[in-house]
Formats: structure tokens, sequence, C-alpha cells
């Protein structure tokens, strides 16, 4: 059973950074796009940024563009988001999700997704 374990800290003020960890057991992630999701209360669920097999390629949505970054290290089987310049409207449960098909604007494919962390953006 392959499980994405995620980490970082959670509260910050307005302007500030964070980031935020997912590291996967069992098996390798090499073959996985890997995506960054956030839901906020009353909302769906959402993609933030995506990021390509070999990390050659990442997609974010137009609101954390310049803000965030996307990357991963397939050799620790892990993935990564930073995120600058908070706002409270970035306010969420973030979830990483592992799957064959993760794209901005298109229905994902997710075989595996993280626990999801709470990130909080104080005003």
């Amino acid at each position: 059973q392959v499980q994405l374990v995620e980490s970082g800290r959670g509260l910050v003020q307005t302007g500030a950074s964070l980031s935020r960890t997912c590291a996967a057991s069992v098996r390798t992630l090499s073959s996985d796009v890997m995506g960054w999701f956030r839901q906020a209360p009353g909302r769906e669920r959402e993609l933030v940024a995506r990021i390509s097999r070999s990390g050659g390629r990442t997609t974010y949505i137009d609101s954390v563009k310049g803000r965030f970054t996307i990357s991963r290290d397939n050799a620790k089987n892990t993935v990564y988001l930073q995120m600058n310049n908070l706002k409270p409207e970035d306010a969420a449960v973030y979830y990483c999700a592992a799957g064959g098909l993760i794209e901005v604007g298109s229905a994902p494919l997710i075989d595996y997704w993280g626990q999801g962390t709470q990130v909080t953006v104080s005003s």
C-alpha cells in the first residue's frame, strides 16, 4: 500500500512563506505525475500545481503563478511545494497526489492522495 505523507508548518502571516513536503513510502513515484491540490471550507478541491514525471514541466493555476513552486526529487521519492507571499485566500487544506493524469483544466486520474495538511494565513 503506497502512502503519501505530507509535512510542513501550518500557520503564517500574510506575505510569509511556507513549504510542503510529500514523501512516498513503499515504491518510487518516478512513474507518476505529481500535483498539489487544495480545498478551502465550502469549496471544491482544486489543483494548484503539477509536475511531470521527470520534473521538466510544471503548471500552475493563475492565482499562484510567480508565488508557488513545485519540484520533485525522484531519488528521494519526494515532491515539494514552496509557497511564497502567501495571501489569506491561499488558506486551505493542501493535498499532494500521484497519478497518471494531473493537469490544469482536465479531470485528474489520481492513484494516491496524501493525508492533507492545513495552511492558515492570518491577515
